[in-house]
């Protein structure tokens, strides 16, 4: 705004505007803020710098230090998984990634033990179904509709015919190992192992390349205990069941 002050008459001369006072508003932006100094962050103090960012994924239990244990079950490109150990197991997982907001489709040879889980995952929509073996079409994962395929087909499962793709993982479940098994945990991302035999667990110590004390464990863990390997980390979690998980599936179980 520009005032003016007269100097003779039919004269004017533009004076410049005070500035506005305390509490003035400026027309279309509101009252005046307080002034601050910018927020810098010299280099050398970025290293100090840390967010409290929390593991993103599906709670596979506890570590021995009693933290959560999470599985990052999806990723741009498939990821491989398999679980060498109970139908229970593989059921609280699938029940665990439905309840992230993925979709869950079960290729099982014995879908009279998955339907009454399917039915309940829901909550009256339909995250988990259930398929007989080889008749699982293409499911459509996306970054916002993550896929989780559970494949219960027992210890020889054939090849599937899903054609792999981004933000799908696929499960394998084995109660024991089979013929097919060094095929299939070559090509796995993660492996879960619950309690297996010593013969077993020599097999997936040289497959795996496990440390001799992990391996020896292998035909001792409990109930509740799955090792989680992958190619460079391996962690010991304990599977702790929810009250809403125990009153579908019971307490955790090696033997279905």
């Amino acid at each position: 705004m520009t005032s003016h002050r007269r100097t003779r008459p039919g004269t004017a001369v533009p004076t410049a505007s005070a500035p506005p006072a305390a509490g003035r508003g400026r027309a279309g932006f509101g009252l005046l803020g307080p002034r601050r100094d910018r927020h810098v962050l010299p280099v050398e103090q970025l290293a100090a710098l840390s967010l409290p960012l929390g593991d993103d994924g599906v709670v596979a239990g506890v570590d021995a230090k009693g933290k959560p244990a999470v599985l990052g079950f999806f990723r741009p490109a498939q990821l491989d998984v398999v679980v060498i150990g109970s139908l229970w197991t593989a059921q609280v997982l699938a029940l665990r990634t439905a309840g992230t907001g993925a979709r869950v489709a079960v290729e099982t040879a014995r879908p009279e033990a998955w339907t009454g889980l399917a039915q309940a995952a829901g909550g009256g929509q339909q995250c988990m179904t259930v398929h007989d073996v080889k008749q699982v079409g293409p499911q459509g994962a996306s970054v916002t509709s993550p896929v989780l395929v559970v494949r219960d087909c027992g210890m020889r499962p054939p090849r599937s015919r899903l054609a792999t793709g981004p933000w799908q993982s696929v499960l394998t479940l084995l109660p024991f190992l089979g013929p097919t098994a060094p095929r299939l945990l070559g090509n796995a991302g993660l492996v879960g192992i619950q309690r297996v035999s010593p013969e077993e667990a020599a097999v997936l110590a040289r497959i795996l390349r496990l440390p001799q004390v992990q391996a020896e464990a292998l035909p001792v863990l409990g109930d509740d205990m799955v090792l989680w390997c992958t190619t460079q980390h391996r962690k010991l979690v304990k599977l702790q069941p929810t009250d809403v998980e125990a009153g579908l599936l019971g307490t955790p179980r090696r033997l279905d």
